[in-house]
């Protein structure tokens, strides 16, 4: 189900608004904290993003009526998410996009596209252990993984264990 043309313009506005703000937050010295995780890799085309976005919401979405109706509402109109569930305990909404097609793996509204599907896995940096689907091609490590990586190896650890630490922390 390709976008109405209003609502591509509606969704192009939103997301120029948010590159406005987001600009001048780094203009006035807004930034957010230096992260921890970098990404690398690039996207395969997997679909795996796509398939059951999910979104984390506050307080006041979840637990007032009012603000959980129009997120939902705002959700299913604009950006063509049909909520499938949602997780008690972290507080996400699991929804299924109407834009995805399964078979060719393609957005029909990719020009469109929110800004939660624009900037994904980048989202994901700002969390403490960020994890990505098992089929996507990207992966993250920490932002000093060659300091981490040479503080290990200068430990008295077996080898087995240095390894194993290596494989848990995301260094290799």
């Amino acid at each position: 189900m390709k976008d109405p043309a209003t609502l591509a313009l509606l969704k192009r506005i939103v997301c120029l608004l948010w590159s406005v703000e987001l600009w001048l937050r780094r203009v006035l010295g807004f930034r957010r904290r230096w992260r921890f995780w970098e990404l690398v890799g690039d996207c395969n085309g997997c679909g795996s993003c796509c398939v059951e976005p999910s979104i984390h919401v506050g307080w006041a979405t979840w637990n007032l009526a009012v603000a959980r109706w129009l997120f939902l509402a705002w959700q299913q109109r604009v950006n063509g998410f049909e909520l499938q569930g949602q997780d008690e305990e972290s507080h996400d909404l699991l929804f299924r996009c109407t834009h995805y097609d399964p078979v060719s793996k393609r957005c029909d509204s990719y020009a469109s596209r929110p800004s939660m599907c624009r900037r994904y896995p980048k989202v994901l940096l700002d969390q403490a252990w960020p994890e990505l689907f098992d089929a996507c091609s990207y992966r993250v490590r920490p932002r000093r993984h060659a300091r981490m990586r040479a503080s290990i190896d200068a430990t008295s650890l077996s080898p087995e264990a240095k390894a194993e630490l290596r494989r848990k922390l995301r260094l290799d």
